[in-house]
């Protein structure tokens, strides 16, 4: 390991802004059976100034949305959730530094995630870039096993940003959505193609204009990356309410790996 991972990884512990539990007793039962942390149902009493809304970015790598909207809209608290300590360093610190008192960041694999937060504690949740596991299909964020798991702590109305260069990824979550009839508020293939304006099919009460501007202005490493591969940059926003399980919709991945073609970005390997 680098010395400028190690110096990342001794200064991470002392940001009071990054929680690291211990994979360990999360699993002392089992991984079907993970046990709580306990911070959970405490989010706003114990990281936070004060108690509003929580928003969560998983998959947030060095945390540029987080920190952006934290800065945009201040009355509601954000989470960056990610594995990499390193890259996590960046945005802790940043809040740090800063004395942001409405950010917070959580070094934990996602497949842990339910065991953080109680019901209806968060308000949306981002996707950013998400790795589009093109092989396994209950490995992707947006899979039915997923939303399993982000229903049992997302708030009534609560909504899912995703935002991708992977139309394959793209494709396979607008084919979740219609499957499970789920409310898709915004669409697109192409989102710097498309007005802002335009985004949402009509005004929606739920998203505010910050949001909507965070969606063209915030680039974080990988999108900049990929702009300048020439992909386009595909995003789309849905409500996960709905009762019963989740389906598995009918979706056709050999054709979408094929169009996708061949990802030569090293952030997805």
């Amino acid at each position: 390991m680098g010395h400028d991972k190690l110096r990342k990884f001794a200064e991470n512990e002392g940001f009071a802004c990054l929680l690291q539990p211990s994979s360990e007793e999360l699993l002392q039962d089992g991984y079907f059976a993970l046990r709580d942390h306990e911070i959970k149902g405490a989010w706003n009493e114990w990281m936070f100034e004060e108690s509003q809304p929580i928003v969560l970015e998983l998959g947030c790598g060095k945390g540029e949305y987080t920190i952006d909207l934290s800065r945009r809209i201040p009355t509601r608290n954000y989470i960056g959730v990610d594995i990499k300590g390193a890259r996590l360093w960046k945005g802790a610190k940043y809040a740090h530094e800063h004395a942001l008192d409405n950010v917070a960041f959580l070094r934990t694999r996602i497949e842990f995630i339910t065991a953080f937060f109680a019901p209806s504690e968060i308000s949306r949740i981002w996707l950013t870039f998400s790795d589009p596991q093109m092989k396994s299909e209950n490995s992707r964020l947006t899979s039915p096993l997923f939303l399993e798991r982000y229903r049992k702590f997302l708030a009534p109305g609560g909504l899912i940003h995703l935002k991708t260069d992977s139309i394959f990824l793209h494709q396979y979550t607008k084919a979740v959505a219609e499957k499970n009839g789920l409310k898709i508020l915004a669409c697109t293939e192409d989102l710097y193609g498309t007005p802002a304006q335009s985004l949402f099919s009509a005004p929606s009460p739920e998203i505010s204009e910050d949001e909507i501007a965070s969606l063209y202005e915030v680039q974080t490493f990988y999108e900049k990356m990929f702009l300048d591969q020439g992909c386009k940059i595909t995003y789309l926003c849905f409500s996960l309410d709905r009762e019963g399980a989740f389906e598995y919709p009918d979706f056709d991945a050999a054709y979408w790996r094929e169009v996708e073609g061949t990802r030569h970005s090293f952030g997805h390997k």
